[in-house]
């Protein structure tokens, strides 16, 4: 009988840790035991010629070696740190409107009349459309939790469900909810931790309440206390647009993040999702209590919400990744897209050609984005760090010249794009090959999301 090997030695034309030394191994090696990485480094045979020789990363390997050899580069799986990935369903809904009337008018009324069957197909889509992009990672705040769990392990992917706490039915006055319908949800999404949380070793649950002008202050300390309890992630949208902000501020005198200090929210592993319009007490306070933020440039600018002062909040200190928002306000879940979004629009922010360089731009994506979760095994590709990665194709005209090894990220971020996004891997599993989705069947998924997405807008 043929024994599985117990590791893979993947070599590659180039591997880019993404781990905060800059090194570019040209050509490299990563192998894998189990969901892990165990090496990264060059060739062990030697021959690289490379500069850095001693860079390298795990002892060999002592049992059987697969050896596979991959054309291209390799890199970490990217992680999207803010997203509704099921609203595929709602893709292309009520366009050109400004956030607000968009939720009220065209998104929560849609929302309202959703099955868990429903959310099911949409975050299988969803799947794999990140998977094919590269995005192995994603943070969802949305309904139907376990519908997006059944969805997230059929696919092979790895996910943060963050359980939505807003009340659909009226949004627009949640206080009015009552106390007893946000007990009940609370107890729904503790119960839902209690049962999923660590499931397959590639479920991580959370929670996820809306807004402070949709969910009472007082809602909010409670969620926030029992995450805490938990050492759970506390995600929420956080002055997203300046009417938000002017309007929370004129009837409670104060900010969202001072609130939200005030009531104990902000002490634990709190994730502040778009951060537009803060001030500079808002700024000091997310460097105090260590608040990561989830930026969304490109559902910022389509919905005209605002610049995020990407810039100021990395000089402070503070964890940023990316996220794309969800696929109605985006329109897509490309964090490629993002990535070099963040970096143009911060450079016209702050009016400076040096401001967020190539490495920091892929820093965002990647290391910085497991960062935002509390997760130091994402978005790199080092010794004990998650067996997610992705194979870039350097062989398209894009992806050239590479004179030196600083190359190699400015193309990665400048020059290429998700279109070069060949084959993935999630905890050593291949879910992608030669552009493919092998975990999905996407024809059928998107035949689903058609057919319940017409449903949906005519009630």
């Amino acid at each position: 009988m043929n024994r599985a090997p117990e590791v893979t030695r993947y070599r590659a034309d180039a591997v880019l840790p993404c781990d905060g030394t800059g090194h570019v191994f040209r050509p490299g090696e990563v192998e894998i035991s189990g969901d892990s990485v165990t090496y990264v480094g060059f060739p062990r045979d030697g021959g690289h010629g490379g500069p850095h020789a001693s860079a390298t990363h795990g002892a060999a390997p002592a049992g059987d070696v697969e050896e596979v050899r991959l054309s291209g580069l390799l890199l970490p799986g990217f992680v999207n740190v803010h997203c509704h990935s099921p609203m595929t369903l709602f893709r292309g809904s009520g366009e050109n409107l400004p956030l607000l009337r968009w939720l009220r008018e065209v998104l929560w009324p849609r929302e309202a009349r959703l099955t868990s069957d429903d959310v099911f197909w949409g975050m299988t889509l969803a799947s794999a459309e990140l998977l094919q992009l590269g995005v192995t990672t994603s943070c969802e705040m949305y309904f139907h939790e376990d519908a997006v769990a059944d969805a997230v392990l059929a696919a092979g992917s790895r996910v943060v469900i963050t359980p939505a706490a807003l009340s659909l039915a009226r949004p627009e006055d949640a206080a009015a909810a009552g106390d007893a319908w946000w007990a009940e949800r609370l107890e729904e999404v503790s119960d839902f931790h209690a049962r999923r949380h660590g499931e397959s070793g590639r479920i991580e649950v959370g929670f996820g309440p809306h807004a402070a002008y949709t969910v009472p202050l007082g809602v909010l300390a409670d969620i926030a206390e029992v995450a805490q309890g938990l050492d759970a992630i506390f995600h929420i949208h956080v002055a997203e647009t300046e009417g938000e902000v002017e309007s929370y501020a004129a009837e409670h005198g104060r900010s969202v993040p001072e609130a939200l200090a005030d009531v104990g929210a902000l002490d634990g592993r709190v994730i502040a999702a778009h951060s537009i319009w803060l001030s500079d007490t808002d700024i000091a306070l997310y460097r105090l209590h260590d608040v990561a933020v989830a930026h969304c440039p490109q559902s910022n600018a389509k919905l005209a919400s605002g610049v995020a002062p990407l810039s100021r909040l990395l000089a402070e200190g503070i964890r940023v990744g990316l996220g794309t928002d969800g696929p109605a306000s985006n329109n897509n879940l490309d964090l490629w897209e993002e990535m070099r979004f963040a970096a143009l629009v911060a450079r016209i922010h702050e009016r400076d050609a040096a401001a967020i360089p190539a490495a920091t731009a892929l820093d965002l994506a990647t290391r910085g984005g497991g960062a935002v979760l509390g997760r130091s095994d994402l978005g790199t590709l080092a010794a004990g760090s998650k067996a997610d990665m992705v194979l870039v194709d350097m062989e398209d005209p894009a992806f050239g010249p590479i004179h030196e090894d600083a190359h190699v990220v400015e193309h990665v971020v400048w020059s290429a794009s998700s279109r070069l996004v060949t084959d993935v891997w999630v905890a050593g599993r291949q879910v992608v090959a030669g552009g493919r989705c092998l975990t999905v069947d996407v024809g059928e998924a998107r035949r689903q999301v058609e057919d319940r997405s017409r449903r949906l807008l005519v009630g």
